[in-house]
Protein backbone atom coordinates (compact mmCIF):
# COMPACT_ATOMS: atom_id res chain seq x y z
CA UNK A 1 0.00 0.00 0.00
CA UNK A 2 3.02 2.03 1.01
CA UNK A 3 4.40 2.88 -2.99
CA UNK A 4 0.83 3.77 -4.30
CA UNK A 5 -0.08 6.04 -1.49
CA UNK A 6 3.40 8.14 -1.94
CA UNK A 7 3.07 7.60 -5.07
CA UNK A 8 -0.02 9.35 -5.10
CA UNK A 9 1.55 12.19 -3.62
CA UNK A 10 3.84 12.45 -6.38
CA UNK A 11 1.40 12.09 -9.00
CA UNK A 12 -0.67 15.11 -6.83
CA UNK A 13 2.80 17.11 -6.98
CA UNK A 14 3.95 16.66 -10.53
CA UNK A 15 -0.27 18.16 -11.63
CA UNK A 16 0.62 21.47 -9.53
CA UNK A 17 4.09 21.81 -10.90
CA UNK A 18 2.68 21.42 -14.79
CA UNK A 19 -0.24 23.67 -14.58
CA UNK A 20 2.30 26.10 -12.35
CA UNK A 21 4.55 26.14 -15.20
CA UNK A 22 1.94 26.61 -17.47
CA UNK A 23 0.58 29.45 -15.66
CA UNK A 24 3.82 30.71 -15.84
CA UNK A 25 4.32 30.43 -19.83
CA UNK A 26 0.74 32.10 -20.11
CA UNK A 27 1.65 34.74 -17.84
CA UNK A 28 5.28 35.39 -19.98
CA UNK A 29 2.43 35.61 -23.33
CA UNK A 30 0.25 38.05 -21.78
CA UNK A 31 3.08 40.44 -20.47
CA UNK A 32 4.74 40.07 -23.93
CA UNK A 33 1.15 40.60 -25.69
CA UNK A 34 2.73 44.13 -27.15
CA UNK A 35 6.47 42.97 -27.73
CA UNK A 36 7.89 43.42 -31.08
CA UNK A 37 8.95 40.34 -33.02
CA UNK A 38 7.64 38.01 -30.14
CA UNK A 39 6.03 34.70 -30.92
CA UNK A 40 3.56 32.86 -28.46
CA UNK A 41 4.62 30.19 -26.64
CA UNK A 42 2.75 26.59 -25.44
CA UNK A 43 3.53 24.60 -22.59
CA UNK A 44 3.36 20.88 -23.99
CA UNK A 45 2.22 18.68 -21.56
CA UNK A 46 3.18 15.21 -21.23
CA UNK A 47 2.31 11.90 -19.33
CA UNK A 48 5.42 10.88 -17.04
CA UNK A 49 6.92 7.03 -17.24
CA UNK A 50 4.08 4.55 -15.61
CA UNK A 51 4.97 2.46 -12.87
CA UNK A 52 4.84 -1.91 -13.55
CA UNK A 53 2.73 -3.33 -10.87
CA UNK A 54 3.03 -6.69 -11.40
CA UNK A 55 0.20 -9.75 -10.70
CA UNK A 56 -1.96 -7.31 -8.68
CA UNK A 57 -5.00 -9.52 -9.14
CA UNK A 58 -4.72 -13.30 -7.58
CA UNK A 59 -7.21 -14.43 -9.93
CA UNK A 60 -6.21 -13.42 -13.53
CA UNK A 61 -2.63 -13.16 -12.61
CA UNK A 62 -2.63 -9.84 -14.84
CA UNK A 63 -0.19 -6.81 -13.35
CA UNK A 64 -1.13 -3.44 -14.45
CA UNK A 65 0.43 -0.02 -14.90
CA UNK A 66 0.38 2.87 -12.91
CA UNK A 67 0.14 6.71 -13.68
CA UNK A 68 2.62 8.42 -12.47
CA UNK A 69 1.27 12.16 -13.50
CA UNK A 70 2.38 15.18 -16.20
CA UNK A 71 5.16 17.45 -16.93
CA UNK A 72 6.04 20.43 -19.15
CA UNK A 73 7.91 18.12 -22.22
CA UNK A 74 8.80 20.99 -24.21
CA UNK A 75 7.37 25.15 -24.12
CA UNK A 76 7.01 25.53 -27.95
CA UNK A 77 7.33 28.70 -30.09
CA UNK A 78 3.99 29.00 -32.62
CA UNK A 79 5.32 29.68 -35.78
CA UNK A 80 5.00 29.31 -39.28
CA UNK A 81 8.58 29.02 -41.43
CA UNK A 82 6.79 29.22 -44.72
CA UNK A 83 4.44 32.46 -43.85
CA UNK A 84 8.16 34.04 -42.23
CA UNK A 85 9.92 33.16 -45.90
CA UNK A 86 6.99 34.46 -47.58
CA UNK A 87 6.92 38.01 -45.39
CA UNK A 88 10.46 38.57 -45.86
CA UNK A 89 10.00 37.94 -49.64
CA UNK A 90 7.39 40.62 -50.10
CA UNK A 91 8.75 42.82 -47.58
CA UNK A 92 12.04 42.91 -49.78
CA UNK A 93 9.98 43.76 -52.93
CA UNK A 94 7.89 46.47 -50.84
CA UNK A 95 10.83 48.13 -49.16
CA UNK A 96 12.53 48.28 -53.23
CA UNK A 97 8.98 49.65 -54.05
CA UNK A 98 8.87 52.05 -51.56
CA UNK A 99 12.38 53.56 -52.29
CA UNK A 100 11.61 53.72 -56.14
CA UNK A 101 8.44 55.86 -54.80
CA UNK A 102 9.70 58.37 -52.33
CA UNK A 103 13.39 59.23 -54.44
CA UNK A 104 11.11 59.75 -58.14
CA UNK A 105 9.02 61.57 -55.87
CA UNK A 106 11.63 63.92 -55.58
CA UNK A 107 12.74 64.56 -58.89
CA UNK A 108 9.06 64.72 -59.53
CA UNK A 109 9.04 67.86 -57.18
CA UNK A 110 12.33 69.50 -58.74
CA UNK A 111 10.79 70.25 -62.19
CA UNK A 112 7.87 71.77 -60.11
CA UNK A 113 5.50 71.30 -62.72
CA UNK A 114 2.70 72.58 -63.92
CA UNK A 115 3.99 75.70 -62.90
CA UNK A 116 5.18 79.80 -63.91
CA UNK A 117 8.67 78.60 -61.99
CA UNK A 118 8.81 75.22 -64.15
CA UNK A 119 10.30 74.82 -67.76
CA UNK A 120 7.28 74.86 -69.76
CA UNK A 121 6.11 78.12 -68.98
CA UNK A 122 9.49 79.74 -68.82
CA UNK A 123 10.58 78.21 -72.72
CA UNK A 124 6.71 79.68 -73.23
CA UNK A 125 7.72 83.54 -72.06
CA UNK A 126 11.04 82.53 -74.04
CA UNK A 127 9.33 82.60 -77.11
CA UNK A 128 7.44 85.05 -76.69
CA UNK A 129 9.90 87.37 -76.61
CA UNK A 130 11.30 86.90 -79.59
CA UNK A 131 7.46 87.75 -80.88
CA UNK A 132 7.64 90.89 -79.59
CA UNK A 133 11.24 91.28 -80.71
CA UNK A 134 10.26 90.00 -84.75
CA UNK A 135 7.60 93.20 -83.91
CA UNK A 136 9.45 96.01 -83.00
CA UNK A 137 13.32 94.39 -84.50
CA UNK A 138 15.03 97.36 -83.10
CA UNK A 139 13.78 97.85 -79.88
CA UNK A 140 16.59 98.20 -76.93
CA UNK A 141 13.36 96.95 -74.49
CA UNK A 142 12.74 93.59 -76.43
CA UNK A 143 16.11 92.88 -76.59
CA UNK A 144 16.40 93.37 -73.07
CA UNK A 145 13.79 91.00 -72.36
CA UNK A 146 14.75 88.17 -74.61
CA UNK A 147 18.16 88.19 -72.64
CA UNK A 148 16.53 88.52 -69.24
CA UNK A 149 14.09 85.77 -70.39
CA UNK A 150 16.57 83.41 -71.98
CA UNK A 151 18.45 83.75 -68.97
CA UNK A 152 16.39 82.76 -66.41
CA UNK A 153 15.21 79.72 -68.31
CA UNK A 154 18.71 78.85 -68.62
CA UNK A 155 19.25 79.16 -65.02
CA UNK A 156 16.08 77.15 -64.50
CA UNK A 157 18.05 74.45 -66.01
CA UNK A 158 20.74 75.08 -64.43
CA UNK A 159 19.10 74.50 -60.61
CA UNK A 160 17.02 71.48 -61.67
CA UNK A 161 19.98 70.22 -63.04
CA UNK A 162 21.79 70.45 -59.46
CA UNK A 163 18.43 68.98 -57.89
CA UNK A 164 18.98 66.32 -59.98
CA UNK A 165 22.21 65.78 -58.84
CA UNK A 166 21.79 66.46 -55.93
CA UNK A 167 18.84 63.65 -55.43
CA UNK A 168 21.36 61.33 -57.16
CA UNK A 169 23.87 62.31 -54.47
CA UNK A 170 21.95 61.65 -51.59
CA UNK A 171 20.59 58.01 -53.01
CA UNK A 172 24.06 57.32 -53.14
CA UNK A 173 24.94 58.57 -49.68
CA UNK A 174 21.98 57.11 -48.42
CA UNK A 175 23.33 53.27 -49.47
CA UNK A 176 26.76 53.79 -48.96
CA UNK A 177 25.12 54.98 -45.33
CA UNK A 178 23.00 51.33 -45.03
CA UNK A 179 25.78 48.96 -46.58
CA UNK A 180 28.94 50.63 -45.59
CA UNK A 181 31.14 50.06 -42.17
CA UNK A 182 28.88 50.39 -39.30
CA UNK A 183 25.72 50.31 -41.03
CA UNK A 184 22.36 48.94 -40.49
CA UNK A 185 23.53 45.66 -42.74
CA UNK A 186 26.71 44.82 -40.90
CA UNK A 187 24.34 45.76 -37.58
CA UNK A 188 21.92 43.30 -38.31
CA UNK A 189 24.69 40.84 -39.40
CA UNK A 190 26.75 40.87 -36.39
CA UNK A 191 24.13 40.29 -34.40
CA UNK A 192 22.35 37.63 -35.99
CA UNK A 193 26.07 35.87 -36.14
CA UNK A 194 26.00 36.09 -32.55
CA UNK A 195 22.25 35.24 -31.73
CA UNK A 196 23.71 31.87 -33.82
CA UNK A 197 26.44 31.22 -31.44
CA UNK A 198 24.58 31.49 -28.49
CA UNK A 199 21.50 29.51 -30.15
CA UNK A 200 24.33 26.51 -30.71
CA UNK A 201 25.39 26.86 -27.16
CA UNK A 202 21.94 26.88 -25.16
CA UNK A 203 20.98 23.72 -27.88
CA UNK A 204 23.84 21.82 -27.19
CA UNK A 205 22.94 22.55 -23.71
CA UNK A 206 19.89 21.46 -24.00
CA UNK A 207 18.24 24.78 -23.16
CA UNK A 208 15.22 25.75 -25.56
CA UNK A 209 16.05 29.71 -26.00
CA UNK A 210 12.80 30.57 -27.52
CA UNK A 211 13.53 34.44 -26.61
CA UNK A 212 16.74 34.45 -28.35
CA UNK A 213 14.78 32.53 -31.47
CA UNK A 214 12.50 35.41 -31.47
CA UNK A 215 15.12 38.44 -31.41
CA UNK A 216 17.04 36.22 -34.38
CA UNK A 217 13.59 36.08 -36.61
CA UNK A 218 12.69 40.00 -36.32
CA UNK A 219 16.19 40.99 -37.17
CA UNK A 220 15.88 38.89 -40.27
CA UNK A 221 12.82 40.83 -40.90
CA UNK A 222 14.12 43.94 -41.13
CA UNK A 223 16.76 42.79 -42.96
CA UNK A 224 14.77 41.33 -45.38
CA UNK A 225 13.68 45.09 -46.01
CA UNK A 226 17.61 45.86 -47.19
CA UNK A 227 17.61 43.54 -49.92
CA UNK A 228 16.32 40.08 -50.72
CA UNK A 229 17.20 37.11 -48.21
CA UNK A 230 17.17 33.20 -48.03
CA UNK A 231 17.44 31.47 -44.83
CA UNK A 232 18.38 28.43 -43.95
CA UNK A 233 18.41 26.36 -41.01
CA UNK A 234 21.70 23.90 -40.11
CA UNK A 235 21.44 21.28 -38.29
CA UNK A 236 23.41 22.52 -35.23
CA UNK A 237 20.04 25.43 -35.71
CA UNK A 238 22.18 28.04 -36.74
CA UNK A 239 21.01 30.16 -39.99
CA UNK A 240 22.95 31.00 -42.51
CA UNK A 241 21.63 33.94 -44.54
CA UNK A 242 22.31 34.95 -48.09
CA UNK A 243 21.95 38.35 -49.02
CA UNK A 244 20.84 39.67 -52.01
CA UNK A 245 22.73 38.67 -55.10
CA UNK A 246 26.16 38.91 -53.15
CA UNK A 247 28.48 36.13 -53.87
CA UNK A 248 28.97 34.53 -50.33
CA UNK A 249 26.35 34.25 -48.14
CA UNK A 250 25.77 37.49 -45.72
CA UNK A 251 26.17 35.16 -42.05
CA UNK A 252 27.28 31.64 -42.17
CA UNK A 253 27.15 30.30 -38.31
CA UNK A 254 28.91 33.05 -35.89
CA UNK A 255 30.50 34.69 -39.42
CA UNK A 256 29.55 37.49 -41.05
CA UNK A 257 30.86 37.87 -44.24
CA UNK A 258 30.38 41.88 -45.40
CA UNK A 259 31.09 43.71 -47.34
CA UNK A 260 30.59 42.69 -50.77
CA UNK A 261 29.42 43.79 -54.30
CA UNK A 262 25.69 44.38 -54.91
CA UNK A 263 23.74 45.28 -57.68
CA UNK A 264 20.60 46.75 -58.70
CA UNK A 265 19.55 42.73 -58.95
CA UNK A 266 20.06 42.54 -55.04
CA UNK A 267 16.30 43.91 -54.43
CA UNK A 268 14.91 45.63 -51.01
CA UNK A 269 16.03 49.02 -50.43
CA UNK A 270 19.82 48.47 -51.28
CA UNK A 271 18.73 47.39 -55.03
CA UNK A 272 16.44 50.35 -55.70
CA UNK A 273 19.35 52.78 -54.65
CA UNK A 274 21.47 51.10 -56.81
CA UNK A 275 18.90 50.98 -59.43
CA UNK A 276 17.82 54.76 -59.54
CA UNK A 277 21.89 56.23 -59.87
CA UNK A 278 23.03 53.31 -61.73
CA UNK A 279 24.24 53.56 -65.46
CA UNK A 280 20.89 52.74 -66.88
CA UNK A 281 18.83 54.13 -64.08
CA UNK A 282 15.88 55.98 -63.56
CA UNK A 283 17.54 59.39 -62.54
CA UNK A 284 20.82 58.61 -64.65
CA UNK A 285 17.95 58.22 -67.54
CA UNK A 286 16.06 61.47 -66.32
CA UNK A 287 19.33 63.88 -66.19
CA UNK A 288 20.16 62.67 -69.22
CA UNK A 289 17.05 63.21 -70.77
CA UNK A 290 17.04 66.73 -69.54
CA UNK A 291 20.49 67.23 -70.80
CA UNK A 292 19.26 66.21 -74.03
CA UNK A 293 16.12 69.10 -74.01
CA UNK A 294 18.96 72.11 -73.05
CA UNK A 295 21.33 70.59 -76.27
CA UNK A 296 18.00 70.64 -78.53
CA UNK A 297 17.08 74.43 -77.34
CA UNK A 298 20.45 75.36 -77.95
CA UNK A 299 20.80 73.72 -80.98
CA UNK A 300 17.35 75.29 -82.68
CA UNK A 301 17.99 78.83 -81.21
CA UNK A 302 21.73 79.26 -82.34
CA UNK A 303 20.98 77.69 -86.13
CA UNK A 304 18.80 81.09 -86.76
CA UNK A 305 21.63 83.22 -85.42
CA UNK A 306 25.02 84.65 -86.61
CA UNK A 307 25.92 85.10 -83.36
CA UNK A 308 25.25 81.90 -80.67
CA UNK A 309 22.55 82.59 -78.37
CA UNK A 310 23.07 79.99 -76.16
CA UNK A 311 26.53 77.89 -74.97
CA UNK A 312 26.37 74.79 -73.52
CA UNK A 313 25.46 71.49 -74.57
CA UNK A 314 23.93 70.11 -71.08
CA UNK A 315 21.38 71.54 -68.45
CA UNK A 316 23.47 72.15 -65.97
CA UNK A 317 25.79 74.22 -68.28
CA UNK A 318 22.97 76.10 -70.10
CA UNK A 319 24.01 79.78 -70.02
CA UNK A 320 23.19 83.05 -72.36
CA UNK A 321 26.29 83.85 -74.42
CA UNK A 322 25.07 87.30 -75.60
CA UNK A 323 24.48 91.25 -74.14
CA UNK A 324 21.75 92.91 -75.03
CA UNK A 325 23.69 95.15 -77.27
CA UNK A 326 24.33 91.73 -79.65
CA UNK A 327 21.16 90.35 -79.76
CA UNK A 328 19.82 90.85 -83.70
CA UNK A 329 16.71 89.69 -85.02
CA UNK A 330 17.48 89.10 -88.14
CA UNK A 331 21.08 87.37 -89.56
CA UNK A 332 21.35 89.98 -92.62
CA UNK A 333 22.90 93.95 -92.29
CA UNK A 334 19.47 95.48 -93.13
CA UNK A 335 18.58 97.43 -90.34
CA UNK A 336 14.51 96.31 -89.65
CA UNK A 337 14.90 92.39 -90.62
CA UNK A 338 13.22 90.39 -88.72
CA UNK A 339 13.63 86.63 -90.20
CA UNK A 340 15.53 85.32 -87.14
CA UNK A 341 13.01 86.54 -84.52
CA UNK A 342 10.28 84.38 -86.34
CA UNK A 343 12.04 81.39 -87.15
CA UNK A 344 13.07 81.60 -83.80
CA UNK A 345 9.54 82.57 -81.99
CA UNK A 346 8.21 79.69 -84.45
CA UNK A 347 10.32 77.33 -82.54
CA UNK A 348 7.29 77.55 -79.96
CA UNK A 349 5.92 73.90 -80.19
CA UNK A 350 8.85 72.37 -81.33
CA UNK A 351 11.12 69.79 -80.39
CA UNK A 352 12.47 71.10 -77.30
CA UNK A 353 9.35 71.16 -76.03
CA UNK A 354 7.79 68.02 -77.08
CA UNK A 355 10.99 66.17 -75.63
CA UNK A 356 10.58 68.10 -72.49
CA UNK A 357 6.75 67.09 -72.28
CA UNK A 358 7.61 63.49 -73.00
CA UNK A 359 10.27 63.79 -70.28
CA UNK A 360 7.70 65.00 -67.56
CA UNK A 361 5.04 62.52 -69.04
CA UNK A 362 7.35 59.20 -68.41
CA UNK A 363 8.48 60.83 -64.72
CA UNK A 364 5.37 61.08 -64.07
CA UNK A 365 4.35 57.76 -65.06
CA UNK A 366 7.07 56.19 -63.55
CA UNK A 367 6.16 57.87 -60.24
CA UNK A 368 2.69 56.27 -60.37
CA UNK A 369 4.39 52.98 -61.55
CA UNK A 370 5.84 53.29 -58.00
CA UNK A 371 3.45 54.32 -56.08
CA UNK A 372 1.40 51.94 -56.94
CA UNK A 373 3.53 49.06 -56.63
CA UNK A 374 3.91 50.37 -53.81
CA UNK A 375 0.42 50.55 -52.11
CA UNK A 376 -0.12 46.77 -54.06
CA UNK A 377 2.63 45.21 -52.31
CA UNK A 378 2.27 47.27 -48.76
CA UNK A 379 -2.27 45.13 -49.22
CA UNK A 380 0.30 41.88 -49.89
CA UNK A 381 2.93 42.58 -46.82
CA UNK A 382 0.09 43.26 -44.77
CA UNK A 383 -2.00 40.73 -45.69
CA UNK A 384 0.52 38.15 -44.56
CA UNK A 385 1.45 39.76 -41.76
CA UNK A 386 -1.87 39.48 -40.30
CA UNK A 387 -1.47 35.94 -41.28
CA UNK A 388 1.34 35.35 -38.68
CA UNK A 389 0.47 37.57 -36.32
CA UNK A 390 -2.79 35.00 -36.36
CA UNK A 391 -0.63 31.99 -35.77
CA UNK A 392 2.04 33.20 -33.75
CA UNK A 393 0.70 36.86 -32.10
CA UNK A 394 -0.70 36.68 -28.58
CA UNK A 395 -4.58 36.91 -28.42
CA UNK A 396 -5.52 38.09 -25.12
CA UNK A 397 -8.95 36.83 -24.84
CA UNK A 398 -7.30 32.84 -25.67
CA UNK A 399 -4.63 33.63 -23.33
CA UNK A 400 -7.27 35.03 -20.20
CA UNK A 401 -9.08 31.48 -21.32
CA UNK A 402 -6.05 29.17 -20.92
CA UNK A 403 -5.20 31.13 -17.67
CA UNK A 404 -8.22 29.92 -15.96
CA UNK A 405 -7.96 26.62 -17.21
CA UNK A 406 -4.70 26.27 -15.70
CA UNK A 407 -5.49 28.08 -12.87
CA UNK A 408 -8.66 25.24 -12.20
CA UNK A 409 -5.92 22.24 -13.12
CA UNK A 410 -3.48 23.53 -10.26
CA UNK A 411 -7.15 24.09 -8.19
CA UNK A 412 -8.05 20.11 -8.82
CA UNK A 413 -4.35 18.77 -7.90
CA UNK A 414 -4.37 20.77 -5.10
CA UNK A 415 -7.71 19.33 -4.00
CA UNK A 416 -6.18 15.83 -4.64
CA UNK A 417 -3.25 16.50 -2.56
CA UNK A 418 -5.15 17.60 0.08
CA UNK A 419 -7.54 14.67 -0.17
CA UNK A 420 -4.69 12.12 0.05
CA UNK A 421 -3.07 13.66 3.01
CA UNK A 422 -6.56 13.16 4.68
CA UNK A 423 -6.41 9.53 3.54
CA UNK A 424 -2.89 9.15 5.21
CA UNK A 425 -3.64 11.48 8.47
CA UNK A 426 -6.35 8.59 8.86
CA UNK A 427 -4.49 5.98 8.39
CA UNK A 428 -2.15 7.12 10.62
CA UNK A 429 -4.32 7.47 12.93
CA UNK A 430 -6.16 4.63 13.30
CA UNK A 431 -2.91 2.07 12.82
CA UNK A 432 -0.01 4.47 13.87
CA UNK A 433 2.80 4.41 11.79
CA UNK A 434 2.72 0.25 11.40
CA UNK A 435 1.13 0.54 8.17
CA UNK A 436 3.82 2.76 6.64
Amino acid sequence: MSIPTLQGLQTALSGLLAEQQALDVTGSNITNANTEGYMRETADLQTNLPITIPATNSITGRGAQLGTGVSVGNIARVRNSYLDAQFRTQNSALSNASTQAEVLSQAQSAFNEPSSAGIASQLSTFWSAWTSLADSPTSEAAKDAVVADGQQLARTFNQLSAQLSTISSQASEQYNSLAGPGGEVENYASQIAQLNHQIKLAEEAGQQPNDMLDRRDLLLDKLSSMANITVTEQPDHTDTVTFGDAAKPLVEGATVNWPQALTEKAGGQLGALLGLTGPKGALTAIQTSLDGVAETLAGTVNEHLSTPFFSGKTAATLAVAVTSAEVRASTGKAAGGNEAALAIAALRGGVAEQDYAGLIGQVGSDVRTAKDDQANLQTTVTAIGDQRQAVSGVSLDEEMTNLITFQRGYQASARTLTAMDQMLETLIEHTGTVGL
